[in-house]
């Protein structure tokens, strides 16, 4: 089977930004399992992978318009400490998470730690970086109902209803 959108992609990968020092993988017998054409991995991949079947082997190269997007010099804010928890830990390089008036939780870098301000980075740590990909396609299987319902793969340990 080849994949196509709405299929159920399994994948082992190695991330690198060109100097082969990997900065993200998946784990040795847990690969990363998707819905392909759902918007669960950044299009580039997607994009590449599309048509490939079990066994394919593939390097990519994802520019950052196709990736984690632009670095946005506006992602970058001063918030005052006192819109932070009390006794929270924050450390310059640190990542911490917050919830955005639509409800969806956001990742952010501290980038400085001020005597009454932080200075916080929203751009995904990745944003303006080349990916490298090396993929090796593990599985690809029809989806489920279920799962094209919820919109996003179920593992086998899946057992929540959204």
């Amino acid at each position: 089977m080849k994949i196509t959108k709405d299929s159920v992609v399994s994948i082992d990968y190695r991330l690198h930004l060109g100097d082969g020092e990997a900065v993200d993988e998946s784990d040795p017998g847990e690969p990363l399992v998707y819905l392909q054409g759902h918007d669960e991995i950044v299009p580039g991949l997607e994009k590449a992978l599309e048509g490939k079947a079990r066994g394919d082997t593939l390097k990519v190269t994802v520019t950052p318009d196709e990736g984690y997007g632009d670095y946005d010099p506006e992602g970058i804010e001063e918030v005052p400490k006192t819109e932070f928890p009390e006794g929270l830990e924050m450390v310059a390089g640190g990542v911490l998470s917050a919830t955005d008036p639509d409800g969806d939780e956001v990742d952010f870098i501290i980038k400085e730690v001020k005597a009454d301000t932080v200075m916080v980075d929203f751009n995904h740590p990745l944003a303006g970086k080349t990916l490298h990909f090396e993929v090796t396609v593990r599985d690809v299987r029809e989806a489920t109902k279920e799962e094209l319902e919820h919109g996003h793969a179920h593992s086998p340990h899946d057992d929540h209803e959204h």
